[in-house]
């Protein structure tokens, strides 16, 4: 197999996953809203979930074509001229909406998470801690090609405190996304090279700090309770383990789930695994899980087969976190975690969620593209793990 040939079947395979779960999503989100009601009126179509996920598939396809076709490298900011690099204003644009949020933001749900675009009955809200999610992933990955962090106070440091601001900003209100992206740095900082025991210094300043975050919080507290009480589970979690039970092997049939009906708050969004395993039994649920393996199989060979370290530490990224995100939700839905606001990647209903991870997608196949692969070989593999961590450049 040539080296083309080689690299478009990884494109494809890539492609091919996220549009069967992207598809998969449109299909149940659309079930899980349906109502006893029946009907609705045509100029409250922003009111509809399952209408909106109608529009927003087709959308994300074409933001995950069209961030393919842009150059990674237009990502890193290792020996560029001054504004090459799109980072640093995605950077400064995520800062400001994390601040605008917290003073203008909407609240749903008990939490301020959301800013209204377009206020209204046509409304386009956005939630910045997404945005924040991928933008740190990018930051981090430019920032470990750029410099080494074996520098305790003047690389490790600096990198640990900007993170620390973004989690800080976004853990008031939204403590899930702020505990994924404090672990995405610590994992990524692990990849690019960081000392073990540099990691571990912060541990008994950001443990006591979530830990404070958890307390301040009454419906954070009564979640871990819940969880840990098994007698007194919460009614969502308790509600999610009935339809998953109910689903049997192959499920009631699409479109014949109950707990749609009222009984299962969040159902089109957190919660929609649990439709899908009441409608279409573990069958289905396999199919998703195994959709999501192959997602992370080919996108590790992508990782791998890319000859810069920028790539390979932004391929890794995005890879860890839509699969860490689905393991996570899954978790939660199957309750095995503490219930939390983690959506699953192209399935769950939202806008900003599903838009964002699809220009997510959009990067990591551009390094399939553009990234100059040598042909995967397994002989090569635990170099290529290696050179995650090594350094391509000199450090500053």
């Amino acid at each position: 197999m040539s080296e083309s040939e080689s690299q478009i079947r990884y494109d494809r395979v890539i492609e091919t996953v996220v549009l069967l779960l992207m598809a998969t999503g449109t299909v149940f989100v659309f079930s899980a809203g349906a109502t006893l009601r029946g009907g609705f009126e045509l100029d409250q179509f922003y009111n509809f979930t399952t209408l909106k996920q109608l529009v927003f598939f087709p959308l994300a396809v074409l933001v995950m074509v069209a961030i393919s076709r842009v150059d990674y490298r237009r990502f890193s900011i290792a020996q560029r001229p001054p504004g090459y690099s799109l980072t640093p204003y995605l950077a400064f644009i995520t800062l400001g909406l994390l601040v605008a949020v917290l003073i203008w933001g909407v609240e749903r749900n008990y939490s301020r998470r959301w800013l209204d675009l377009a206020p209204g009955s046509m409304y386009i809200s956005f939630q910045p801690s997404e945005l924040a999610k991928w933008v740190m992933i990018l930051f981090l990955a430019a920032y470990l090609e750029r410099f080494s962090v074996d520098r305790f106070w003047s690389r490790f440091v600096p990198v640990c405190l900007i993170a620390g601001f973004v989690v800080g900003l976004i853990v008031i209100e939204d403590f899930g996304t702020a505990a994924f992206i404090a672990m995405t740095t610590f994992i990524m900082l692990l990849l690019g090279g960081a000392k073990l025991w540099h990691l571990l210094l912060p541990i008994p300043i950001a443990l006591p700090a979530f830990g404070l975050a958890i307390m301040s919080s009454p419906t954070r507290i009564n979640r871990i309770k819940s969880f840990l009480d098994p007698g007194n589970m919460a009614y969502q979690a308790r509600q999610s383990l009935i339809a998953i039970s109910t689903g049997g092997l192959l499920g009631k049939g699409l479109g014949r789930g109950v707990v749609k009906y009222g009984h299962l708050p969040e159902d089109t969004t957190d919660f929609i695994f649990s439709i899908i395993a009441e409608e279409m039994g573990l069958a289905a649920c396999g199919f998703v899980i195994l959709l999501f393996i192959i997602f992370a199989v080919a996108g590790v060979a992508i990782a791998l087969r890319c000859r810069d370290r920028f790539g390979r530490l932004v391929a890794a990224g995005i890879v860890m976190a839509i699969t860490i995100q689905a393991a996570i939700n899954i978790g939660v839905v199957t309750v095995v975690l503490p219930t939390k606001g983690i959506p699953l990647p192209f399935i769950s209903a939202g806008g900003t969620s599903m838009l964002l991870t699809s220009a997510a997608v959009g990067i990591l196949l551009s390094i399939a593209r553009h990234g100059n692969q040598p042909e995967f070989n397994l002989n090569e593999t635990i170099p290529a793990l290696t050179g995650l961590s090594g350094h391509d450049n000199e450090s500053a």
